[in-house]
């Protein structure tokens, strides 16, 4: 399996900051983070993963396991120096970036950790007031904007041939003109000359993460990435969206083989089963139960729940069926009309997951059905989200991936050098 861990250091699971042992206190800060990405590296995980959020809203919502305190390139830069061998993946936003800074970036971020570096594409909703938009694009536009971005910044990542570096100390030429190219870029958002300032990346293209399962998400990610991150709560459901992308990529001339579908899974574990459910109840007990109506409000595209009790089932006919409203959307939607949840109900199961499929047990219950989503064709692998931290990303790292690579579905050395090793992803020619 491919393992990365989603780095939340405030805890994945909606107010576990609120544990006695959470080091809150340490948010933001890098001793903190660098020691949870550490462990994160002793289980022999292939990346962590800072997602972000550039803006205040959720934190003002009550909601603070946002990453916008974790810059994610700043971040990465520092656990860079930190660390040896573990991959680096960070977010940024095609909405508000501009192709010739992310392309530097990123690059620059493989050089200083020597080829371990990888992008979260993603489109952006939230925030577009911090950037001098007066309003942010329908989501078409959006992922149009971003293919044409990515394309840019594949195309800079290649301005440079890996030979162009001659440092011929006796000529006093540094580099081979004649390898190193402008790329006069003319589309229809994007006016990029080129060539890239510096030496092309170790890596050729750092590794290119797409999180998104929408059709237009479908569509990008199929085009450029190399893994997918996803919310699958439901196996069945995840077979189907693995198949999907894997005949969308073939039928775009891609190795299906050369794209990793990675959904999240919230381990809350226990050394026994009792313990989980424990550890579970707390956690629980912890959600701020009016920020978390507003958070299900959000996440059901802001449907009115002002009048509703804690204990009623949300009404379906409140819901839209727009498919429009986006895969993230829909998992909640379903959850209500298949599940009949309360507000109650869902405000826990939010607070959890976010989306994505979580499961309280031991470590081999949660080894099972990790090896059972895999072997069914469910994905490739999995983003793990530690549900509290420090404690949850210990139990992740020494109890659970142990179980893993006991059984033969984890690595229990690191084979390579780059994150394209890791995770069997070859290197693009310029």
């Amino acid at each position: 399996m491919a393992l990365t861990t989603f780095v939340i250091p405030a805890g994945h699971h909606k107010d576990s900051w609120r544990r006695e042992d959470s080091r809150i206190e340490e948010v933001p800060g890098l001793e903190y983070v660098a020691e949870l990405t550490l462990m994160a590296e002793a289980a022999k995980i292939d990346a962590v993963f800072f997602g972000d959020i550039a803006n205040a809203n959720p934190t003002l919502r009550g909601d603070i396991k946002t990453n916008g305190y974790f810059e994610p390139i700043t971040t990465l830069a520092a656990l860079a120096a930190r660390t040896t061998s573990i991959g680096l993946i960070g977010t940024m936003s095609t909405s508000f970036e501009s192709p010739y800074t992310v392309a530097r970036q990123i690059a620059g971020l493989d050089h200083m950790s020597g080829g371990r570096a990888g992008w979260n594409l993603v489109t952006s909703f939230d925030g577009f007031q911090n950037y001098g938009f007066e309003s942010i694009p329908e989501p078409a536009e959006r992922y149009r904007r971003a293919t044409e971005f990515a394309e840019v910044v594949m195309q800079l990542w290649d301005s440079w041939g890996d030979d162009a570096v001659i440092a011929d100390r006796d000529s006093g030429n540094f580099i081979d003109p004649s390898k190193v190219r402008k790329i006069n870029y003319r589309g229809e958002y994007f006016s990029v000359e080129g060539p890239m300032p510096g030496p092309r990346s170790p890596q050729g293209h750092p590794v290119i993460v797409q999180a998104g399962s929408s059709g237009p998400g479908l569509e990008l990610g199929s085009s450029v990435a190399d893994a997918i991150y996803t919310a699958q709560p439901v196996k069945e459901r995840a077979v189907e969206f693995y198949a999907q992308l894997k005949q969308m990529l073939v039928a775009k001339g891609r190795n299906p083989e050369h794209t990793k579908v990675l959904p999240g899974i919230l381990p809350i574990i226990g050394e026994t089963m009792k313990e989980a459910e424990e550890i579970a109840a707390e956690l629980g007990s912890y959600v701020n139960l009016e920020h978390g109506r507003h958070q299900v409000s959000a996440g059901l595209a802001g449907v009115d729940l002002s009048s509703l009790d804690y204990d009623e089932i949300i009404p379906v006919k409140w819901l839209s069926e727009d498919p429009g409203l986006g895969s993230r959307y829909q998992v909640f939607r379903r959850k209500v009309v298949d599940q009949k949840m309360t507000l109650r109900d869902l405000i826990i199961d939010m607070a959890r997951s976010a989306g994505h499929q979580w499961i309280i047990g031991t470590p081999q219950m949660i080894a099972d059905n990790m090896v059972e989503w895999f072997e069914a064709g469910a994905c490739d692998g999995f983003n793990l989200n530690s549900p509290y931290n420090p404690g949850g990303m210990k139990q992740m790292c020494e109890l659970l991936v142990p179980e893993l690579q006991n059984r033969g579905y984890a690595r229990t050395e690191y084979e390579g050098t780059t994150l394209r090793d890791h995770l069997g992803l070859p290197r693009p020619i310029a």
